[in-house]
């Protein structure tokens, strides 16, 4: 099909253009013993200002078997969003607050999100 994208073998129409499909991100990062809540709670507050910077989804979760990992799970309207978002004042200030109780060791897996639950369909 002209103007489609392929993904995995399969075409989607609604994959053409640039900037049309949700940016996403997963990663996990390590925190020091005994600051997994901290971190979380910083994580968590606040959140909700997160959506008028272009964030759809923004999900912390931690592991019952590792309490020194925890995950944050994110679906912005770009990618240009989400680096934008990097450089808010109250962003930059939860940063500030967790990085000493983290150890340093991140993943982190950027995506391409194609639909699911509770994500927007592609303009």
């Amino acid at each position: 099909m002209a103007g489609c994208r392929h993904l995995g073998g399969m075409v989607r129409p609604w994959l053409t253009g640039e900037g049309l499909m949700p940016y996403g991100h997963n990663g996990s990062m390590k925190v020091k013993p005994g600051h997994r809540d901290a971190v979380v709670a910083i994580l968590l507050d606040g959140v909700e200002r997160l959506r008028d910077a272009g964030c759809h989804l923004y999900v912390v979760s931690v592991s019952d078997t590792d309490p020194d990992t925890v995950w944050v799970n994110e679906v912005w309207e770009s990618a240009a969003h989400h680096q934008a978002s990097l450089d808010l004042p109250e962003v930059k200030e939860s940063i500030g607050k967790a990085m000493p109780m983290l150890t340093g060791e991140f993943t982190g897996q950027q995506l391409t999100v194609v639909g699911g639950l509770g994500v927007p369909r592609p303009t």
